[in-house]
């Protein structure tokens, strides 16, 4: 690709250029007309006009290399210059047929799944279906006129005049989305669903729990059984709202086997713990910039509210003798590593970490997607300020924290020789089965009608190799025998 340095010519309608290098970056484009050096008068159709001024939004400037070559640059996380990795943001003003070179030249990490075949996202005014770029457009590679940065380059064609093209580095799920989610959900009125503001965040955003639970089951003298799942602590990871979007849906669904959860179990779920950061375009921080899941052990009520505020649920509950606090799930998304895994706690007795193992090996039994050869138990000193550390020491030793990680690209499944890309439907099915797995960890399977519950689309026992464990049908009883 031929580069050249001349000075750019780009002009923004509303705010006016940024300048600086790329360490001063603090805002995102705005209407940013980007031209060829030289030019003044009109924008002609091809003079690209980049803006990410919305929510989520984050590309922070844009270099004219050539007319059919861009160099982007990736914003960092508000009060955080370490943090360079998610991008979002429009294109308009194209030309039919015009065809082009983006560069995102300021990744802050080194390792990354474009360097396995993952691409960034793309859709436009008349295709709002969120699709994959093909692998074969997409090359990332050390470049040295970026101080020997990471660079993702990819290839586009512009079709359609008329269009706004979106393009992002996973698909975007916003504080919006989620808030419109919630809000269909308590419409339906569904007596076994409760919503409630739990706090807010320090932009004022809320903090929102669910309960999903039959109370009309839950006696007095019987102690519940809860399990408390967390998602989005960091906001550039889209995947973990999808994965938790489908452990809500199936919960609160008519499913033979959601009906039976509900009666014997308790589910807290705070879908969105870092509302600020998602609704920033920050990668990793919250509007402050601090990662929040480094600050469990003591998190201030006026820098990490939203954390506190959790926190302080969580300490209440596990003090309440009626209730049995035996899991805590936090979901993420992962940049370097394919199909789901977990993470989970080191412990000295041998019998608590045979226990802890029962949950994700009867989930890779149920998702083919998920890998339990990629799950870990670690106890990594630069993890301690983690919800799955922190509460993993905090609770008694009939509780389990898990930290629950997701592929952006994607899954290997028994028997593949390609990798599988998520979509949006493939987040929310490892939800659904996430949430499915509770009635074999629970042996709850003799309360299903005929001892034959209802498969969740095809998500059947599936053995596991390479990917998982391989097990036959004496072994999975054996698991199942194994102390809850």
């Amino acid at each position: 690709m031929e580069r050249k340095m001349e000075e750019n010519t780009v002009s923004d309608v509303d705010a006016g250029r940024e300048a600086g290098g790329e360490d001063a970056l603090v805002g995102n484009v705005n209407k940013l007309i980007v031209s060829p050096p030289g030019y003044s008068g009109t924008p002609r159709k091809g003079h690209l006009v980049f803006d990410a001024c919305f929510e989520s939004g984050n590309l922070g400037r844009v270099d004219y290399i050539s007319e059919f070559e861009f160099d982007l640059f990736i914003r960092p996380d508000t009060c955080n210059p370490r943090f360079r990795v998610w991008f979002n943001f429009t294109v308009e003003n194209v030309r039919e047929t015009q065809r082009v070179i983006f560069n995102v030249v300021n990744f802050s990490k080194t390792k990354s799944l474009y360097r396995d075949g993952m691409s960034p996202v793309v859709k436009s005014t008349s295709r709002p279906k969120w699709q994959r770029l093909p692998a074969k457009n997409v090359y990332y590679y050390r470049c040295p006129d970026h101080r020997r940065n990471y660079v993702m380059s990819f290839a586009f064609c512009f079709d359609r005049e008329d269009d706004v093209y979106q393009f992002a580095y996973c698909y975007p799920y916003t504080y919006s989305r989620l808030q419109h989610y919630l809000a269909s959900l308590e419409r339906r009125n569904l007596p076994y669903l409760q919503r409630e503001q739990l706090g807010l965040s320090v932009q004022q955003r809320r903090l929102d729990l669910l309960t999903i639970t039959n109370s009309d089951h839950m006696s007095a003298e019987r102690e519940k059984k809860l399990v408390f799942l967390t998602a989005r602590v960091h906001p550039g990871e889209s995947p973990a709202s999808f994965v938790c979007q489908g452990v809500i849906d199936f919960l609160v669904s008519q499913h033979p086997v959601a009906q039976i959860l509900r009666d014997h179990v308790i589910f807290k779920i705070v879908p969105m713990l870092n509302p600020d950061g998602v609704y920033l375009g920050n990668y990793r921080c919250s509007l402050m910039g601090f990662d929040l899941n480094r600050h469990w052990q003591d998190p201030s009520p006026w820098a990490h509210p939203t954390l506190h505020a959790v926190k302080q649920l969580i300490v209440q509950m596990n003090q309440d003798p009626r209730v049995s606090l035996e899991f805590y799930i936090d979901v993420h998304a992962h940049s370097t590593m394919l199909n789901g895994f977990m993470y989970g706690n080191v412990f000295e007795e041998e019998e608590r970490v045979q226990r802890q193992a029962v949950f994700p090996r009867l989930l890779c039994q149920n998702a083919p997607d998920f890998s339990f050869s990629n799950t870990s138990f670690n106890r990594d000193v630069v993890k301690a300020g983690t919800g799955r550390r922190f509460l993993g020491g905090l609770l008694d030793d009939t509780s389990y924290c898990y930290t629950l990680e997701v592929s952006f690209y994607s899954y290997m499944t028994a028997g593949s020789t390609a990798p599988v890309p998520y979509t949006e439907e493939t987040y929310m099915k490892l939800g659904r089965n996430v949430a499915r797995t509770f009635l074999d960890y629970y042996k709850l399977n003799n309360f299903i009608k005929d001892n034959r519950p209802t498969p969740i689309q095809s998500s059947g026992v599936m053995s596991q190799t390479g990917n998982g464990v391989g097990r036959d049908t004496a072994d999975r009883e054996k698991e199942k025998s194994v102390g809850h």
